[in-house]
């Protein structure tokens, strides 16, 4: 069976802002969502679908290879990337739809069921009250050259990271835990809506382990974490581009109760270029040339990303001329080998002549006739047969 279009899956327009495709993407992942759908495989194939055409399109990268070669561009790369496995990367393959779920919806714990987010979920948590950490985000700037030849960071977060006091146990040495009060010990209490819709949700008291320690940690006050500022290296890949987000898996918020640290994501902000501008993979850039140059012909230095590079320039060169240097764009991400360079010619016209150059060029134009420029030429006899 034929996989639908993406941004028909969503519902959105291909013009489709990031936010437009996010509040979408909730709106309908909400709906389809398993828990509300109990037994429904038309449901769970939907949910799995928003989940594979979100992760697509709130992707730059994944986005822009779709709209240029739709579904093939994952299909390709998937067969390539089952070679290359241990290398990472590549667009093969898409995460857990309940994986997705979570990280929109800003969920730390549970399993992705909507009654993680919504309801409480007692059927699907964890009896110790273990909670998975928030997942956390940091824009790094990079400069243009560090985003094409890949480098390595250094960043320094401040989060919840388990308390050194008393271990992440939240509790003062010596001192237990008892059953919470609140919730009589399910960690879940029921909320009555508009008089007659009830809502179950977690325990306000307990965070829903079903209890609380007796005596609470002098340092953290009983949460088993406390804020610290941590120094994380970071890899930045050959390739990444404006927008590109880098997963740091278990970096993010520690975890509560035993509970896994979060992911902590890495989103990456490229400075604009002097001289180059980058089209995927690609770079361009305009260099200059001298109104001698162009006419009689000449071998020219242009600049490349890890240097120099040699060009012909024919003789009788004209501006917009674009030449082409295979293999000295920008490495691919994914590492399908690098993108090229394009270096457009731009005739300089001469703008301060001394006397004794503007008479050169004086008796120059004095010994030209038509055929020297026969664009010109071309041009005012196509303008004549026009209006006569």
């Amino acid at each position: 069976m034929a996989k639908r279009d993406y941004y028909e899956v969503l519902g959105v327009e291909r013009a489709a802002s990031e936010e437009e495709i996010k509040k979408s993407y909730r709106k309908l992942a909400l709906k389809y969502h398993p828990d509300r759908n109990p037994g429904d495989k038309a449901a769970e194939e939907k949910f799995k679908e928003l989940g594979e055409a979100y992760e697509v399109l709130n992707d730059p990268q994944k986005r822009a290879a779709y709209d240029q070669y739709g579904h093939t561009a994952f299909d390709a790369r998937a067969r390539a990337a089952a070679g290359a496995r241990a290398g990472g990367g590549g667009f093969g393959g898409f995460h857990d739809p309940f994986d997705i779920f979570r990280e929109v919806f800003g969920g730390g714990g549970g399993t992705g069921s909507i009654f993680d987010e919504f309801f409480g979920g007692e059927s699907r948590r964890d009896a110790s009250g273990a909670q998975r950490g928030s997942d956390l985000r940091y824009d790094m700037e990079i400069e243009f050259q560090e985003a094409a030849l890949g480098c390595e960071k250094e960043i320094t977060v401040t989060k919840a990271e388990a308390c050194e006091k008393c271990r992440g146990t939240g509790a003062e040495s010596g001192s237990g835990t008892k059953t919470c009060t609140t919730c009589q010990g399910r960690g879940q209490v029921d909320q009555v809506l508009g008089g007659f819709m009830r809502v179950r949700q977690s325990c306000p008291r307990c965070d829903g382990s079903g209890r609380v320690v007796e005596k609470p940690c002098r340092v953290c006050h009983g949460t088993g974490r406390a804020e610290r500022s941590s120094r994380i290296p970071v890899r930045i890949p050959a390739g990444v581009d404006n927008g590109t987000r880098l997963r740091l898996t278990g970096k993010g918020e520690s975890g509560l109760r035993g509970g896994p640290a979060g992911d902590l994501y890495v989103v990456v902000h490229v400075k604009p270029h002097e001289i180059f501008q980058r089209d995927g993979d690609d770079l361009l850039c305009e260099v200059p040339v001298s109104f001698v140059q162009a006419a009689l012909g000449a071998e020219m230095a242009v600049p490349t990303l890890e240097g120099t590079a040699h060009i012909k320039i024919p003789a009788g060169t004209q501006t917009g001329t674009i030449f082409r240097l295979k293999g000295k764009g920008v490495r691919n991400v994914q590492g399908y080998g690098f993108g090229d360079l394009h270096v457009r010619v731009v005739v300089e016209v001469p703008t301060r002549l001394n006397s004794t150059q503007r008479a050169k060029l004086e008796e120059f134009a004095a010994t030209c006739d038509a055929s020297v420029n026969p664009r010109s030429k071309s041009f005012f006899e196509k303008a004549r047969e026009f209006f006569s």
